[in-house]
């Protein structure tokens, strides 16, 4: 029999008003009463647990819309050296000489860091694909974490160490047949980047994604060195290209869009795909700033993503979307060029909390000295809170983070696992940072 949960006492967003108290109740996973106000003391007596949500926001999860969980092992390692420099140096060694059973302790600590911080849906661009036991290792922390979770395998079939485009295929058939309608842990195919990636393939593993009724996940357009080598590659530039080969679409996500034109940029409406936009990432690698106040006045599908530990350096998506707005504002010196409404939508990727919808929910306290006193909740948890000032975390209805303590793992022992790991890490692929 399915726990009845209520949650009273809170202030409970919805997509054009704050409930401020309200209440809503949750069984078999989903929520099924969301009222204004206080519950009468029938409905306090038929919940199974009653949660006072008293001095806090209640509202959906965030959405993680792009992370590497391998790089929770590689943090603070940006050092001021530009993507490619970066990659070459530091991040592709590192990747080389995982092993599973690092690949799994690296994606429990990347998973956790996410639930902590009010996290209920990511996507893991996941690199280290030197076996399939390391994917599997990726699905299994998610699994035990508890959170949703796709896993966007990534693909290079061009460049250094090409995969062969057959075995490409079958593994994704592989990852996708182990998905069904109640997974949390899903799969979706995942180019590096246009420069890393051959049309052919592109158009076939995109096809294959859209059959299995999921997407491409794709660097696109990060750097003016990346746009120019696909220039002088195909004429045509990265957005225009994906186009021309049919692969954008609402099937898409192009994560980056930093450095992107206009004509780009309508393409990217009319083709309904989803860009990710990546703040704090862009800024530590000096990438640039991607025109999203441009994109949201033209109706361009946005979310927001963390990307991984080596570049942000943390996985902390209420930080992400306060710069978000700053990065913004300062850019175009205006004030309102994206508002807090807009971030924190893009942050729960347009999700309300809502009647039959999914209990995946968080509640963060806004009783602190960063947040109090209140004015507009919308303000506080866009430009006051931080990850630390989340209380609770659940998904499909089930609590995996309550008073700020996570319910399924260990964290003191899961950071000294990693921190053992990472020593043996460094020493085999020769790292010394």
């Amino acid at each position: 029999m399915s726990k009845k949960i209520l949650i009273h006492n809170g202030n409970i967003y919805q997509s054009d008003a704050w409930l401020t108290p309200g209440y809503l109740s949750i069984e078999n996973g989903k929520i099924t009463a969301v009222q204004e106000g206080n519950p009468d003391q029938e409905t306090l007596v038929l919940a199974d647990q009653v949660i006072d949500a008293g001095g806090m926001a209640v509202l959906p999860g965030l959405v993680n819309g792009h992370s590497h969980f391998s790089q929770s092992f590689m943090r603070g390692l940006a050092g001021g050296r530009p993507l490619l420099q970066w990659l070459k140096e530091l991040i592709w060694p590192l990747q080389s000489a995982f092993s599973a059973d690092e690949m799994y302790l690296a994606s429990l600590l990347g998973l956790a860091e996410n639930l902590r911080g009010g996290v209920t849906y990511v996507v893991d661009h996941h690199k280290i694909t030197h076996s399939p036991q390391h994917t599997e290792a990726v699905k299994r922390a998610a699994e035990e974490i508890g959170i949703r979770c796709t896993i966007a395998r990534a693909w290079s079939d061009r460049g250094n160490k090409p995969e062969s485009g057959a075995a490409i295929l079958d593994e994704m058939e592989h990852w996708y047949s182990l998905q069904n309608p109640e997974s949390k842990v899903t799969f979706a195919s995942g180019p590096l980047t246009p420069w890393r990636a051959t049309g052919d393939l592109m158009q076939k593993t995109h096809a294959q994604a859209k059959k299995h009724g999921s997407f491409t996940h794709i660097h696109v357009s990060e750097t003016l060195e990346e746009v120019e080598m696909t220039l002088n590659e195909t004429g045509l530039r990265p957005v225009t290209w994906l186009d021309q080969l049919g692969i954008l679409d609402e099937h898409a996500q192009i994560v980056h869009a930093v450095w992107v034109d206009d004509a780009e940029i309508d393409l990217l409406k009319d083709r309904n795909a989803l860009v990710v936009h990546c703040p704090v990432s862009n800024s530590v690698l000096g990438s640039g700033i991607a025109p999203i106040g441009k994109m949201l006045q033209r109706g361009v599908r946005l979310r927001l993503g963390t990307d991984g530990s080596a570049s942000n350096d943390t996985q902390d998506c209420l930080e992400n979307t306060k710069m978000a707005i700053c990065l913004a504002r300062a850019a175009h010196q205006d004030a309102a060029n994206v508002t807090n409404d807009q971030a924190l939508r893009m942050s729960l990727s347009d999700r309300t909390i809502s009647v039959g919808a999914d209990a995946d929910l968080m509640m963060v306290n806004l009783n602190t000295l960063r947040s109090a006193p209140v004015h507009d909740f919308t303000s506080a948890l866009t430009l006051c809170a931080h990850s630390g000032d989340v209380d609770t975390v659940m998904v499909a209805g089930e609590i995996l983070m309550q008073n700020g303590k996570l319910t399924r793992i260990d964290e003191e022992i899961l950071i000294k696992e990693c921190s053992s790991a990472l020593k043996i890490l460094k020493k085999r692929a020769g790292i010394d940072t």
